[in-house]
C-alpha cells in the first residue's frame, strides 16, 4: 500500500472510532457516560506515551537539534492553549458541561471547535506516516482514544442544544470529515515541507500533551469521582504503558 493509502485507511479508521462514542451516546446515554469517564484516563495516558516515546524521540533523532524540538514543543502547548483560551474547543467532555456557569459553548462553537480539532488530527496522522508508518499507527491509537470521550461531549451538547438524533449524527460526521481534509492537505505538501517535518513532530506532541494535562487528566481529577480514583489512575498509566510497549514492538 502507498503512504497515501496509509494516510487514508488510517484516517478513515481514527475517525469512525471517535465517532463511536457519540453513536453510543445517542441509544445508551449511562454506558455512554461511564464509558467516558474511564477512557478519558486511558487517552490521558496513550498522548503522553506517544509525545514522550514516539514523536519526541522521533523528532529528536533529527538534524533539527534538542533545543528546536523542545523549543517548538512549548509553542505547540502554548498555540492550543490559546487556541482553548479564545475559541473554547476542548472542555465538553461531559453532556453536562454547558451547564456550568459562564462556560456556555454554542452548538456552532462546538460543531467549528470540533472540526479544526479533527483537521489538526489529521494533520497529525499525515505528518507521522509520512515519517515512519509504525509512528503514523501509534499516533492513530492516540488519536482514536481522546476523540471517543471528546465525541461523547459534542453529541450530549448537541442534544441538549435541541438538535435531533439525525442531525448531531450527520453534522459531527462532516466534522470528521476536515481530518480527511488536513491529512490530505499534508501528504500533497509533504515533499515542499520535508526539512519542517520534525518541526510539526515536536508541534503534534505539545498538542497531545496539552490535551492531556489541561483536558483530560482534570476530568480524572473532577468532584464526584473520588470512587474512581485507582480505576483512572491504572487506566492513565496503562495507558502509557501500552504505548510504550507498542513503539517497541514496531521498533
Amino acid at each position: 500500500m502507498t503512504t497515501l493509502g496509509y494516510i487514508l485507511v488510517f484516517t478513515f479508521l481514527g475517525s469512525i472510532v471517535s465517532l463511536i462514542g457519540g453513536i453510543l451516546l445517542l441509544f445508551k446515554k449511562n454506558i455512554a457516560l461511564k464509558l467516558s469517564d474511564y477512557l478519558a484516563a486511558f487517552a490521558a495516558g496513550t498522548l503522553l506515551g506517544t509525545a514522550f516515546f514516539d514523536l519526541l524521540p522521533e523528532a529528536l533523532e533529527t538534524d533539527a537539534g534538542p533545543t528546536t524540538v523542545l523549543t517548538w514543543t512549548l509553542i505547540g502547548i502554548l498555540t492550543f492553549f490559546l487556541l482553548e483560551r479564545f475559541v473554547h474547543w476542548f472542555h465538553h467532555h461531559h453532556e453536562h458541561a454547558d451547564e456550568q456557569p459562564g462556560t456556555k459553548p454554542t452548538a456552532a462553537l462546538i460543531i467549528l471547535g470540533d472540526s479544526v480539532h479533527n483537521f489538526i488530527d489529521g494533520v497529525a496522522i499525515a505528518v507521522t506516516f509520512l515519517i515512519n508508518p509504525s509512528l503514523g499507527i501509534i499516533t492513530t491509537l492516540a488519536v482514536g482514544a481522546h476523540e471517543i470521550p471528546q465525541e461523547i461531549g459534542d453529541f450530549g451538547i448537541l442534544l441538549k442544544a435541541g438538535y435531533s438524533r439525525k442531525k448531531v449524527l450527520w453534522y459531527n460526521v462532516l466534522s470528521a470529515c476536515t481530518a480527511f481534509l488536513g491529512a490530505i492537505l499534508t501528504y500533497l505538501i509533504g515533499p515542499s515541507i520535508a526539512e519542517y517535518l520534525p518541526v510539526l513532530l515536536a508541534v503534534t506532541a505539545g498538542f497531545f500533551i496539552y490535551i492531556a494535562l489541561s483536558d483530560l487528566v482534570p476530568e480524572i481529577h473532577a468532584w464526584g469521582k473520588k470512587k474512581l480514583a485507582v480505576t483512572e489512575s491504572f487506566l492513565l498509566i496503562f495507558g502509557v504503558a501500552a504505548v510504550g510497549v507498542l513503539v517497541h514492538l514496531l521498533e
